[in-house]
């Protein structure tokens, strides 16, 4: 399997896992983590440190914070920084000494069979601009985001609400989908995940742990698990008024080198069209999807039930899809992984998006989790369907329609590998055809190295 050269705030080896602490502070980005500096296992966990001038490329740091206090000998456990008005820092983080617990009375915020949350984030967004905002801002024209871990599930939740100061309440503004039953950051594997205001750029920026897929054994035997995902924008969906959306930060383009067009690629039922990109293991994809109006028009109360998950993946034909993307795959197609969109259609004729990630076919080695991950995507009238797809070797990231969904996967393949690796599109529906345009860039890696100079380091 191919290592991951773009998935920065990797260490040199070991187990990387919940992201803690980021911030901008004097000119650099600092980025801390959950890390077990013995071995690619869970255990013996410290916080790592990196910096950044750009986000992309980080210089690490020496450890930030160990074991060595009576109320953290069990771990440093996640936690989070916040810089005071006075432009002091402060970090919080979680040490488990169980005999020194106090539960107090009541509970600030719960919701009925969700289990034990954990890594818990909560921040406003605005209603009205494109801008992140800081922490401590609330007015008429912001909500408030609640995002929590699931420990039963292991995926992030998140609901969007209103958040009253005087009586600290949070009300979410739909109850069906109040946080832990609703919506998730991503369908995919991705958790822990944290943000930060970076009054830099006056963004807020989103971390999250990308989890492996593989064995203990397998990562063991490489000497590195998990990576963090490419830093996100996250902000409200303002058109829907329901969903955040989550982006790629723009300084990720500075990796990009040379790039492809494709216009109006028509491709019918049943087919596959291979895209010459050249090797295939690190690419940024922006792509639009059209699907044929007479088949659309004709369709009728077609899939209903219809769920990523229990599908059966991208093979299963229906009137209206699956098509999209098919990535990281080899010359003969024996590993594949489909980014797809699947369309049913009502008796009323109203349309239901669905984005699914299918992984039964990505890697033909035997020690691999292979999920279909899926979600509805809303897709509003007037609009194309869209997908933005970063493929980093063994690290597939996509973002739907400006990021309302978003599904991050890891894949093993074992012969679409380095030059191996091919792209293709395909459109496995039974009726409609599509024509798609897409703009792929081939991109350069990262640079992840020791800080050079100790004696004047950051902090």
């Amino acid at each position: 399997m191919a290592g991951c050269l773009l998935y920065v705030v990797l260490r040199h080896g070991n187990l990387a896992s919940d992201p803690n602490g980021p911030l901008f502070y004097k000119g650099w980005y600092h980025f801390f983590y959950q890390y077990n500096p013995h071995a690619a296992v869970w255990g013996d966990i410290v916080w790592g440190h990196a910096v950044s001038k750009d986000l992309i490329h980080w210089l690490h740091l020496p450890l930030a914070m160990v074991a060595d206090r009576t109320f953290d000998k069990n771990g440093v456990w996640t936690g989070s920084a916040t810089i005071l008005p006075d432009g002091k820092i402060v970090m919080l983080y979680t040490g488990s000494d169980v005999d020194a617990v106090q539960k107090l009375d009541g509970e600030l915020r719960a919701v009925d069979g969700t289990g034990m949350w954990e890594c818990v984030d909560f921040f406003p967004v605005s209603t009205m601009r494109e801008n992140g905002l800081d922490t401590s801002v609330n007015s008429p024209d912001v909500k408030h985001v609640l995002k929590v871990s699931l420990d039963d599930d292991r995926n992030d939740y998140y609901a969007i609400g209103t958040y009253h100061e005087k009586n600290a309440a949070f009300i979410p503004d739909d109850p069906e989908n109040d946080v832990g039953i609703g919506l998730r950051y991503d369908y995919g594997v991705y958790y822990a995940a944290k943000t930060f205001y970076d009054q830099n750029k006056n963004r807020r920026v989103l971390w999250g742990w990308i989890k492996e897929s593989d064995s203990e054994a397998a990562d063991m035997q490489k000497g590195w698990a998990s990576v963090q995902s490419i830093p996100r924008t996250i902000l409200l969906d303002q058109k829907t008024g329901t969903h955040l959306l989550q982006w790629p930060v723009e300084e990720i383009e500075s990796l990009r080198l040379n790039s492809y067009e494709f216009n109006q690629v028509t491709f019918q039922a049943g087919s596959v069209v291979p895209l010459d990109v050249g090797p295939a293991t690190q690419l940024d994809i922006i792509a639009e999807f059209e699907i044929d109006k007479e088949a659309l028009d004709k369709a009728t109360g077609y899939n209903l039930t219809f769920s990523c998950s229990s599908s059966g993946g991208a093979v299963k034909r229906g009137a209206l899809g699956p098509f999209g993307l098919l990535v990281l795959a080899d010359d003969s197609l024996s590993e594949q992984t489909p980014v797809y969109f699947y369309i049913a259609k009502g008796p009323d004729g109203n349309l239901k998006t669905f984005f699914c990630n299918d992984q039964s076919r990505s890697s033909e080695a035997s020690d691999v989790n292979k999920q279909i991950y899926g979600s509805v995507v809303p897709v509003l009238e007037g609009e194309n369907l869209s997908l933005r797809v970063l493929v980093d070797h063994s690290v597939i990231e996509s973002f739907v329609q400006g990021g309302r969904t978003v599904i991050t996967s890891r894949v093993y393949p074992t012969k679409a590998i380095y030059g191996a690796a091919r792209l293709f599109l395909f459109n496995n529906a039974t009726e409609a055809g599509v024509s798609a345009s897409l703009r792929i860039w081939q991109m350069n890696s990262a640079f992840i190295r020791p800080y050079p100079d100790l004696d004047n380091k950051p902090l």
